[in-house]
């Protein structure tokens, strides 16, 4: 059990709930336990809890009525983009009603005057992108599900991709976005001018992870596609050698586009699974892509084929024309789904480290596999030392969840450990909510939550997520509890 126990009041004014909810909606409210099953959890697999209802809102008056509805009754809502959340961040609650955004999937304006897409939150990533390609733009954050993941998830999360090491996360392409708050008023934070004034409100939703209010709606910066792009590869004997090379690239100064890491397990899954080309045999890989101008493309070309040889690369590779670079990104990009060739169960991890930590984090986490006795498969965002470990098992053979999650939790305590975080897109969720003191003192959580207690004094947006403890929303006389048991009962407590 996840959470604290189900309000019995709330359950036992089922029956009434549905009816107003459907007094709202003329249709998407789903109720039946067939219905509900789709909506049970994310990405986060191994946890699953049917909700009280979900509903399916298409416009931004509907959410706003079902807030006000949750609000006036005291329903717990929690906000769901396309369930890709690898966190937990948008797993239901047994006495919470699940509003899906699905439907709210429209682009409303393209303004390439002001380099910028206005969009409602069920849209996804990658269509952001579709939209604006004929006239020369492009989204700069792609998450590996940007084909599923949704902009309000992106906001929530704030989700960052293969791109994120030249062109930053999601809060560094957000410009505005419309917050509808837990009693159904809506704010406009932010919007197309460059520097808007006040206090940065838009820098709080950004990773708020549902906690704070439901956009319904953002403004999205987009960016003029570059002259020249070229892709890389270079291949390593050792993994540490190849984090040695990451370093070594930033620290002559040349930021890439793009700098992601497989190893040799990830390799050989991924050719098994699409054959993009990686060469077998190597014990990791390194995907680089530069863009810009000719001449600073081809020097950065240069210059990096010399570190990474100094660095101990047996091979240097450049993508011949763009069906091969497409072919070896289309490799990276389905290193998660390759996964299922390798064991039925996976963790994602997602902790984040100094660039110049990654051969002796890369060598510990090794050592940590062995300790465990699980296999891991490392993929991930070298350049800024966003880690993706991928803790592979089988949920039917007794123990190895919990040894799965153990393992988990120890690659998050080093990441700390070395001067890193816990979490560099994914969020926290339930899958990290009770390792957050690792990272944050009592003070720090008591003023996380006093930012929660200003939005959301009830505790009715997302509760149960991000907060490891009971904690006092002091100002508002209200108390919030995240409640029940840890989500991982056999992790070491630190």
């Amino acid at each position: 059990m996840l959470f604290a126990p189900p309000d019995p009041d709330i359950l036992a004014r089922r029956g009434k709930i549905l009816a107003g909810l459907r007094g709202i909606l003329s249709d998407g409210v789903v109720s039946e336990p067939a219905g509900l099953a789709a909506f049970d959890g994310d990405a986060l697999t191994a946890y699953r809890q049917a909700p009280l209802a979900c509903v399916l809102p298409r416009t931004r008056d509907e959410v706003s009525a079902l807030l006000r509805f949750a609000s006036a009754e005291g329903i717990p809502v929690i906000p769901r983009g396309a369930g890709t959340s690898l966190s937990g961040g948008a797993l239901p609650r047994a006495d919470a009603i699940l509003i899906g955004l699905g439907r709210m999937n429209r682009i409303v304006e393209i303004d390439l005057e002001n380099r910028c897409v206005v969009a409602e939150p069920g849209v996804t990533n990658l269509a952001i992108g579709r939209a604006v390609e004929k006239d020369g733009f492009y989204y700069a954050p792609d998450p590996s599900s940007q084909i599923a993941c949704t902009v309000g998830g992106n906001v929530a999360e704030n989700s960052g991709g293969i791109h994120c090491l030249k062109y930053g996360i999601t809060t560094n392409n957000l410009l505005g976005v419309e917050l509808a708050l837990p009693g159904g008023e809506r704010v406009q934070l932010g919007g197309k001018t460059m520097q808007p004034g006040g206090l940065d409100l838009l820098g709080v939703v950004a990773g708020s992870e549902g906690l704070l209010g439901i956009v319904v709606e953002a403004t999205l910066r987009i960016l003029p596609k570059p002259p020249v792009t070229r892709t890389v590869m270079a291949a390593f004997r050792d993994v540490p050698c190849a984090g040695l090379c990451v370093a070594n690239v930033i620290a002559a100064g040349i930021i890439p586009a793009a700098m992601e890491f497989m190893d040799r397990r990830c390799i050989d899954a991924v050719e098994d699974y699409c054959r993009p080309g990686y060469p077998r045999g190597a014990e990791g890989i390194l995907l680089i892509e530069l863009d810009g101008v000719e001449a600073e493309v081809t020097d950065a070309v240069a210059q990096i084929e010399d570190i990474a040889r100094a660095a101990g690369a047996y091979e240097f590779r450049a993508a011949a024309d763009e069906a091969e670079r497409a072919r070896l990104w289309a490799g990276r990009k389905a290193a998660f789904p390759a996964m299922g060739r390798l064991a039925p169960d996976m963790l994602c991890m997602d902790g984040t480290i100094p660039r110049g930590k990654l051969p002796e984090v890369l060598a510990r986490m090794a050592e940590l596999s062995e300790r465990h006795g699980l296999g891991f498969c490392n993929v991930f965002h070298a350049g800024d030392g966003n880690l993706h470990p991928l803790i592979i098992f089988d949920v039917m053979k007794p123990g190895e969840l919990a040894r799965a999650e153990e393992f988990g939790a120890e690659i998050l305590k080093l990441c700390v450990d070395v001067g890193g975080v816990l979490t560099g897109e994914h969020g926290v969720g339930v899958e990290k909510r009770d390792l957050m003191p690792l990272m944050f003192s009592d003070t720090d959580l008591a003023q996380q939550g006093r930012v929660k207690c200003a939005f959301d004094s009830a505790s009715l947006l997302n509760p149960g997520k991000v907060f490891p403890m009971l904690s006092a929303c002091v100002e508002q006389g209200h108390m919030h509890v995240t409640g029940g048991r840890v989500p991982y009962p056999n992790l070491p407590r630190f």
